[in-house]
């Protein structure tokens, strides 16, 4: 069993993760979180407003940043009026390429699909002949495994090896646009080459209507991103707040993207949660600010406990950017899947603004009241957006915690997440069901819960118990036992190290506190 495996295991086992509409048979690329998930993710939202909103002091100047600056906070509709989605670009453009199989009636985006033929290993020459098969696969070349590539052809391949000898497996770039190389392709698990129609753009938008009439001028859309929200507000949180560049406006909520082909666990789903900040600035600012965001956002996951050695951050030259883009780099992280994008930050200039401005009428350039140059006073900001997916972050650190390890003769599962970020932050057990100590563990218990989320476990032998919190991320656990009755102390075991000290029980929640604030 690999590690992904594992994972989706113990998050059903433990109640993280529930496949969703499960008793009726589930609805891909849906998903939700149990009683453990829901804390997991809400901790991870949490610490990310914390850290780069409600805890922000304006007042003193940022390390390895430009300046000190404002940050506030937003709640945008999900629906907004379609004419936001038709300046952005989203009605015309947001789509993802899409190919059929006429035979099996799949469904696959392009950009997802390899084409791959076989040469002799020995061979030099990568080109290929009117003779060669080529084969279509979900995954990517140097990316996904190779057995994974071959598997949905292993017997044509097997053949093919016969024929040839010993191979390797080269990419065919740009087959499924061209008809002849298409013709000559099998599609996974088609019985014949020439089964996959030509790409074809596919609009993401959820589309829906509002109101009593289901006509074209009650179209709306579930929104596929939160930034729109955020840029139609622009002039309200100016006028409201009384900011001044540089500042930053965040928000989380829902987006909604009709995917073609969700996969990954939780990782490209169809309802998902951002974390997006858009922050304004001058234009001439604008570089440094974004080298500020882009660094930052990568620590922030090094500082909640990811390994960095699986965490990248990987700049885009210059034909990846989008159009209104002037710099944009993505923070990735070694899934056992593959390498994926956790968050982006792209400096996007003005084009927001200037999109909306245009096709709304109204003036959206920031006022500048101390300029003195009275035709410098008014500007569009230019924008940088660090834009972070809340479940691609929660499904990063949980297979980041994930590890397993022996503990004297016995292999354990547990979850070696920060405690800021632990749905459980403590759990406390009775030795036994007798001699007072399930009555002087409530009082315990109940003491930690009023502070933050604490488990209280009587039932199975003590290291079983122990496991069990393993499995949840538990950072503490508390043992109520004969010594207790006797000098008031308990004992206290860590997660990571299973070391165990004796405290005073009257200073439990002093410590733990403590140790969560660390």
């Amino acid at each position: 069993m690999d590690l992904m495996d594992k994972l989706v295991s113990l998050a059903k086992r433990r109640g993280f993760i529930f496949p969703s509409s499960e008793i009726y048979g589930g609805l891909s690329g849906c998903w939700d979180y149990g009683p453990l998930g829901v804390e997991l993710k809400r901790n991870v939202k949490d610490a990310w407003w914390q850290d780069m909103v409600s805890r922000h002091d304006e007042t003193m100047a940022v390390d390895e940043g430009p300046s000190a600056y404002s940050m506030v906070g937003l709640d945008s509709s999900i629906l907004m009026n379609p004419r936001i989605w038709q300046a952005s670009g989203h009605v015309d453009g947001f789509s993802d390429p899409m190919v059929d199989c006429r035979e099996t009636r799949n469904r696959y985006r392009a950009d997802q699909l390899v084409v791959f033929g076989l040469v002799k290993e020995d061979e030099a020459d990568n080109s290929i002949d009117d003779t060669t098969i080529l084969f279509a696969a979900p995954g990517e070349l140097g990316a996904t495994p190779e057995k994974e590539l071959i598997a949905p052809h292993q017997k044509r391949v097997s053949r093919a090896s016969k024929a040839l000898g010993n191979v390797r497996v080269v990419q065919i770039p740009g087959a499924l646009s061209d008809a002849d190389l298409r013709a000559k392709t099998f599609a996974p698990g088609a019985s014949k080459p020439g089964t996959l129609t030509e790409p074809r753009a596919f609009n993401l938008m959820f589309e829906t209507h509002v109101g009593a009439l289901k006509d074209s001028s009650s179209t709306a859309y579930l929104r596929p991103e939160t930034a729109q929200g955020i840029f139609a507000n622009f002039k309200n949180v100016c006028d409201t707040a009384r900011v001044r560049l540089p500042f930053g406006i965040g928000q989380l909520g829902k987006a909604f993207r009709n995917e073609i082909n969700p996969r990954n666990f939780t990782f490209r789903s169809r309802e998902f949660e951002q974390m997006e900040i858009e922050f304004f600035c001058r234009p001439e600012e604008a570089g440094m600010w974004y080298k500020y965001w882009r660094d930052r956002r990568y620590n922030w996951y090094v500082g909640l406990g990811i390994d960095r050695a699986k965490l990248h951050l990987r700049e885009h030259d210059t034909d990846e950017l989008a159009h209104y883009a002037a710099s944009c780099a993505d923070v990735e992280y070694e899934f056992p899947f593959g390498v994926s994008e956790l968050e982006g930050i792209a400096n996007r200039t003005d084009f927001d603004l200037r999109q909306h401005m245009e096709h709304s009428g109204k003036d959206l350039r920031y006022l500048d009241d101390l300029e003195p140059d009275k035709e410098k006073r008014r500007f569009l900001p230019h924008v940088i957006e660090p834009s972070a997916g809340a479940d691609r972050a929660t499904l990063a650190f949980l297979c980041d915690a994930y590890t397993e390890d022996t503990i004297g003769n016995e292999t354990r599962t547990v979850l070696m997440l920060h405690p800021r970020l632990a749905p459980i932050k403590a759990a406390v057990f009775p030795l036994v069901k007798k001699d007072g100590m399930p009555e002087k563990a409530l009082t315990i218990y109940r003491e930690l819960r009023s502070q933050f989320p604490t488990s209280y476990d009587e039932k199975g032998a003590i290291g079983r118990r122990y496991r069990r919190q393993d499995e949840a991320g538990t950072p503490f656990c508390i043992t109520i036992d004969g010594d207790t009755m006797t000098n008031d102390t308990v004992t206290l075991r860590e997660r990571d190290t299973c070391e165990q000290i004796r405290l005073p029980a009257d200073g439990v929640l002093a410590y733990i506190t403590e140790r969560l604030n660390e």
